[in-house]
């Protein structure tokens, strides 16, 4: 009995996590959408009220709405005139008050790991953590700046080291790069790794992954 209940458990979990994110992201898209329409009804005339009211209950609407909405927004800020116009509205933005501090950090934190010129999260690591000995998967974020790295003695590297079996937390490490190992596994396999918890690891040198459900000795 045991033994048919973890199979059936293993044949369902990664079909139910699966979509239990898939549906946490449509809903908070579909929430970011109702927002849309409250504030269109706040500007728009009221011919228009009812329109919006029965868009609200378009199923799936918000994400095709949403998903248009950036695609042409991505197609305006890569010509002339939508960088023009973004430079003006970023001005516009930094001199807010509070809001201000948030907006910068935000965009320059999104700069660095979306940017396809950028180095944050494409390259996994080895690193000692949290003591010597004990080894974990980094990610390279880039190199100490500012007035930290005046401080740093030679070559160091920023990383980030992800907790599982949620990677989006984790700890911000500044480490001598003579004592990080370069990786030649993706940063997709890393995560895997990561999440799996040591369970799924990645295929080397032209060896098959192990097989996780086989007993190690």
């Amino acid at each position: 009995m045991k033994k048919y209940l973890i199979a059936g458990l293993l044949a369902w979990l990664p079909i139910g996590v699966t979509i239990w994110v898939i549906t946490w992201l449509l809903g908070a898209m579909d929430s970011l959408f109702v927002l849309l329409l409250g504030f269109s009804q706040a500007v728009l005339p009221p011919t228009t009220h009812s329109l919006i009211e029965q868009m609200r209950h378009v199923p799936g609407l918000g994400v095709v709405v949403l998903a248009v909405l950036v695609l042409l927004t991505g197609m305006f800020v890569t010509n002339v005139v939508g960088q023009w116009i973004g430079g003006w509205w970023h001005a516009v933005l930094t001199r807010i008050p509070i809001f201000k501090s948030i907006y910068n950090s935000v965009k320059q934190v999104s700069d660095t790991l979306f940017s396809s010129s950028g180095n944050a999260f494409r390259e996994a690591v080895l690193v000692q953590y949290p003591r010597h000995g004990s080894w974990t998967l980094a990610f390279v974020t880039g190199r100490p700046g500012g007035e930290v790295a005046s401080h740093l003695r030679g070559d160091y590297l920023s990383l980030y080291v992800p907790t599982t079996p949620n990677p989006t937390s984790g700890f911000f490490l500044m480490v001598p790069r003579a004592e990080v190992i370069e990786l030649e596994m993706s940063v997709d396999q890393a995560l895997k790794y990561i999440i799996s918890m040591g369970v799924v690891a990645p295929p080397h040198a032209g060896l098959p992954a192990p097989n996780p459900t086989e007993r190690q000795p």
